[in-house]
């Protein structure tokens, strides 16, 4: 007797990113994969593998009731796999950030998971015990302190990681297994669609040292990144087996943010400083500033 095919939905999917690359990986193992952007237009690579798509803003509730009852009306209620992909950026010092932006970027990064897997749960249900729901939160949500001038955005992926652990304990009685994705430095266009463009405002306090400032804020090691191509390989691979890991890590610097989870708090601020520019940013100001404020 033939196994039902797997099904999974995916946000986030649009061109160049880990969502479609994760979209084409699923559909290469033979899973019958739904990839979901909130502009369609944006989804023309997975349309041109032959996956099926759909529309899905993740922050509407009338968008997200329709595309459960669409996918629910394709797969006789089921869905097999949820990976909650989609996500914003979000690069300013703490002081400077907006507000309303902030809680804006938590409606899309953290709010969006619980109100996206409300409305898909009884597909989720109806696969038991195969069901998997998938998070994917990055290294983010582990080096908080790690990404300075990008707090909101990576207390957003914590965030996310708590919700995916409560989810692990809540769902499991019904048969749902829940999977956190740790990504480590993947090449993708994530930074330049971020929910708010990283520029430091004309009444910062670093503005003093705007150019180093700066260079915090974009700083980023994507040249050593894997290719998304490369990490959805890993990740799909791993998600196909019959009981998933809880925790999947994937990318560099993975092994070096699970490690470094054991050193003592404050151990690895020299490291940071260099590989961040904090350091010379804080040297900088020194001298602007004649040593106030330290």
């Amino acid at each position: 007797m033939t196994s039902p095919q797997r099904t999974v939905l995916i946000t986030g999917c649009s061109d160049g990113g880990c969502g479609s690359a994760l979209a084409l990986a699923f559909h290469k193992s033979r899973w019958r994969v739904f990839a979901s952007a909130r502009n369609p237009s944006k989804l023309r690579v997975v349309q041109a593998a032959g996956i099926e798509t759909l529309p899905l803003d993740i922050t509407s509730p009338s968008s997200i009731t329709a595309a459960a009852s669409h996918i629910s009306s394709l797969t006789s209620g089921t869905l097999t796999c949820l990976v909650h992909n989609a996500a914003s950026g979000f690069t300013m010092p703490l002081v400077d950030v907006d507000i309303p932006a902030a809680k804006s970027l938590f409606d899309t990064n953290v709010f969006s998971i619980i109100s996206v897997t409300q409305a898909f749960l009884p597909l989720l249900r109806n696969a038991a015990p195969d069901a998997v729901l998938v998070i994917h939160t990055s290294l983010s949500s582990q080096c908080t302190g790690m990404a300075p001038f990008a707090g909101v955005y990576n207390a957003s992926k914590a965030a996310a990681a708590a919700l995916a652990e409560t989810f692990r304990s809540e769902l499991a009685p019904l048969g749902i297994r829940t999977v956190n994705i740790l990504t480590g430095v993947v090449k993708t266009n994530f930074g330049p669609n971020r929910a708010v463009e990283g520029k430091l405002p004309e009444g910062s306090i670093y503005a003093v040292a705007r150019e180093e400032a700066q260079r915090v804020m974009d700083n980023t090691v994507i040249a050593d990144g894997w290719t998304p191509e490369r990490w959805a390989e890993k990740v799909v691979g791993e998600l196909s087996v019959r009981r998933p890991k809880y925790w999947i890590w994937a990318g560099p610097l993975s092994t070096f943010v699970w490690l470094a989870g054991f050193l003592p708090v404050g151990m690895m601020d020299f490291v940071l400083k260099r590989v961040s520019g904090l350091g010379e940013l804080e040297r900088r100001m020194g001298e602007v500033m004649g040593g106030k404020g330290k």
